[in-house]
């Protein structure tokens, strides 16, 4: 028997500007879009979403069961002026690393426009005064330079340089404090 949902795994968030909301298999298109985009393989990886369907079993196995049973997660960027489905901003339980970690992604004709540091800032203040987290991390490419820029604007440090279970790219760790 699967455990209760958990509460606030349904639940939507706002800022100035957008909507976050849960990840859903309805978005399978916008993350089979996304995950492909050249930018998104290089400075987060390929995740082997190869197909609509694949993208649909991703957000099915991979961020649903965490929102539903920690009540945060994955959440879609859609913006309020003109309800666009923009990226993708959570916080994540990852293979080798004792801290949970925040992450974000953007088509890239929405970078630049402060959406990124916006919705990142949302989550970060969910998880820690919500959640009651006490830290949270972020992995980033050592190339990826706007997002450590993004990441230390949020008052993570760098801390240490890591390299995940299965890869082999030694990225930069950051915490807060």
């Amino acid at each position: 028997m699967n455990p209760p949902k958990h509460p606030s795994a349904d639940k939507t968030y706002e800022t100035e500007r957008l909507i976050l909301r849960p990840m859903s298999s309805e978005d399978r298109d916008f993350i089979f879009d996304l995950y492909n985009r050249p930018k998104f393989i290089q400075y987060i990886g390929n995740r082997n979403v190869n197909t609509a369907e694949d993208a649909e079993n991703y957000i099915l196995n991979r961020f649903v069961p965490q929102i539903e049973r920690l009540g945060y997660g994955n959440y879609l960027l859609i913006t309020k002026d003109s309800n666009e489905k923009i990226g993708a901003v959570g916080i994540f339980e990852r293979e080798g690393l004792d801290v949970v970690d925040i992450g974000y992604s953007l088509l890239e004709e929405f970078e630049g426009k402060g959406y990124a540091f916006e919705a990142a800032q949302k989550v970060k203040s969910i998880g820690m005064d919500e959640f009651g987290l006490a830290k949270i991390s972020a992995i980033i490419s050592k190339e990826n330079l706007s997002s450590q820029k993004l990441i230390e604007k949020l008052g993570l440090k760098l801390k240490k340089f890591v390299t995940l279970p299965g890869e082999t790219e030694e990225l930069n760790y950051y915490e807060t404090e």
